[in-house]
């Protein structure tokens, strides 16, 4: 005789339960962490992404120091010194078994620019300004634009309003426009001033997300809970509503970052960006733009370095995209 399952009658299944195994299904019982980092750990772009991302990161950071930590790189990105071999790179990929001169570093692994520097440090730098100056803007407007959104989305009436039609005035004018008037007045207060003046302009985006989001989250129960309790419009926007869109916020930041990027480096190609003696990734084309033909070198490591951290994040932001989608409830071992 066929046993009956213990489950009372008129009960839903359970997760893992003995009709999830009949249909060849095995779904365990997860918080909403454990949701997200399984999403995020089966996309491939996005780990190819972050693989890329450390590991420019870490270069950055450890080959010539970055402030309080040393580097294991010997040479300074503003020495200078006497150019061998016309400048060309000593760094070797092609395996000596395929016909190549073998894989080696070298004593100027990308080069030498036009005063003996060493290109390989002075990328580095490069791609330390680039990365601080990113990180700045990206965070600077998704604060921003997080506050203004979800003020916007739970107040309503006059004050969505104003803050809307701001945004939207925002938007209608080009974000290179602003951000080149901007930069051209702060650009030689450092790089820090820089960021924080572009990410006070390039929030808009953000604003717009999170006030459609918390558009639809104000009328919840829990929301409604909240306020029959006396709580504070502030408390309830940023205990309740901001945790709730906080997938939205974390692709925000990473879209924003590899938007900043891009941004810098157009601003510096204009000679508006970061400013001399410091350098960036955009700098460096700027200055070495005519010697694409004759040293190509110098044009094409701060594209590479460029194009790299673009891509990086791109693929971070897609992974979290697709781990926060909340169509996504269920993940099968």
């Amino acid at each position: 005789m066929r046993k009956k399952s213990a489950q009372p009658a008129g009960t839903p299944p359970t997760p893992g339960s003995a009709d999830d195994a009949a249909q060849g299904m095995n779904v365990a019982s997860r918080t909403q962490f454990q949701l997200v980092r399984a999403r995020f750990f089966r996309h491939r772009g996005a780990l190819v992404g972050m693989a890329l991302f450390g590991f420019i990161l870490a270069l950055a950071a450890t080959s010539i120091g970055w402030g309080p930590i040393p580097g294991w790189w010997d040479k300074s990105p503003t020495a200078t010194g006497v150019v061998l071999e016309g400048g060309r790179p000593t760094l070797g990929v092609w395996p000596s078994f395929l016909g190549g001169g073998g894989i080696s570093w070298g004593e100027h692994p990308f080069g030498q620019d036009d005063i003996g520097r060493d290109y390989f440090a002075v990328v580095m730098r490069g791609t330390q300004v680039s990365l601080t100056v990113a990180f700045l803007v990206g965070t600077v407007a998704t604060v921003i634009g997080t506050v203004i959104g979800a003020c916007a989305g739970y107040f309503r009436g006059w004050a969505e309003a104003v803050l809307m039609r701001i945004t939207d005035v925002m938007i209608t004018i080009p974000t290179l426009v602003i951000a080149a008037v901007v930069a051209a007045m702060a650009g030689r207060q450092g790089i820090v001033v820089l960021g924080i003046m572009l990410g006070l302009v390039t929030w808009t985006q953000t604003a717009r997300l999170v006030r459609g989001e918390v558009l639809s989250l104000r009328e919840k129960e829990f929301v409604e809970a909240a306020r029959s309790v006396g709580t504070s419009a502030k408390r309830i926007i940023f205990r309740h509503l901001v945790p709730n869109v906080v997938g939205i916020i974390i692709v925000s930041v990473t879209l924003a970052i590899a938007a900043a990027v891009l941004l810098e480096t157009g601003l510096s190609f204009l000679g508006i960006g970061v400013q001399p003696p410091d350098t960036s990734l955009g700098r460096l084309i700027t200055d070495y733009q005519t010697a694409m033909m004759t040293r190509a070198w110098l044009f094409y490591w701060p594209g590479v370095f460029i194009i790299g951290i673009a891509l990086s994040v791109n693929f971070i932001g897609d992974g979290l995209r697709d781990a926060f989608d909340p169509r996504q409830n269920r993940v099968r071992d």
